[in-house]
């Protein structure tokens, strides 16, 4: 049971947090640890791009300009680390353009994104006190300024095994909607259990087969209202994934190594604050 509260209280925070939020946070908790470990480097090439394209004073060198070859053709779009970054990665992490590249076919695989033209600024943390392992965080947009109504896609990967801990996709809205708790979903919330089903199967999100999919809770990001729900697979796997209420979107979904990291570290929190209230 207090597992089960655990993980629906990660599942709440990721769902009433706005995708640059996690940005946010990433680099405001305190830091813990640094990596061990080593990992192949994944081939990339990039050129600093011509010209003065250094933005409004958000960032500290110019953006390096990543060409990649796909069956379409080149594809260009701008890596640099975001203002807010505070951590610096070891020799055995990934460098910010692996990272980057990384983070980019996660967003190709599993929201069909075509990166031409963004702008992507990376973040490092060697840990936090709720996520105790070191990652990459990656905020992607299609305008230069990250201003919150943004539209952008968010991720977090293993800063030394590019494994996905999450992704996220934030909008504002044009459209006024409710945001509140909506009773009638918790009791059926088939319509959402069969999207979660699909997208899990759809992009390979778990190892094992899906054995269920139960509700977990109801929040907002920006003004879109959300629904998260526990995609739980025959072999105990699980990811969380969440919807928008208003046009049925998919936002997000947090692995399930992600849950474990998460929980891990929230149970052995409270059990610091109950020895310390004893």
């Amino acid at each position: 049971m207090k597992q089960k509260n655990i993980l629906k209280l990660t599942a709440t925070a990721f769902a009433m947090i706005g995708a640059g939020m996690i940005l946010f946070n990433a680099a405001a908790e305190v830091t813990l640890a640094a990596n061990n470990g080593k990992v192949e480097a994944i081939p990339t090439s990039y050129q600093v791009p011509s010209g003065n394209q250094v933005s409004d004073g958000s960032e500290t060198a110019l953006p390096k300009s990543e060409t990649r070859e796909e069956s379409g053709g080149k594809v260009n779009y701008s890596v640099s680390m975001d203002s807010l970054n505070t951590g610096t990665p070891t020799d055995t992490d990934l460098t910010m353009e692996e990272a980057a590249e990384t983070g980019a076919q996660y967003l190709r695989d599993i929201y069909g994104l075509d990166l031409e033209g963004a702008y992507v600024y990376m973040m490092y943390s060697p840990g936090t006190v709720t996520f105790p392992r070191a990652f990459w965080t990656g905020d992607v947009l299609f305008q230069r300024e990250q201003t919150p109504e943004a539209t952008r896609w968010t991720y977090q990967i293993d800063a030394v095994t590019g494994e996905l801990f999450s992704v996220c996709y934030g909008r504002q809205l044009e459209a006024s909607v409710p945001l509140g708790y909506d009773a009638a979903l918790e009791k059926d919330c088939q319509l959402y259990a069969e999207l979660a089903k699909k997208k899990t199967e759809e992009c390979k999100l778990m190892d094992g087969t899906v054995d269920r999919v139960e509700y977990n809770c109801q929040g907002y990001s920006n003004n879109d209202p959300t629904i998260s729900l526990d995609v739980i697979g025959g072999n105990g796997e699980t990811v969380n994934m969440s919807f928008s209420r208003y046009d049925q979107k998919f936002l997000g979904v947090l692995t399930d190594t992600a849950l474990k990291v998460s929980d891990s570290a929230l149970m052995r929190l409270a059990g610091e604050e109950l020895d310390v209230s004893l």
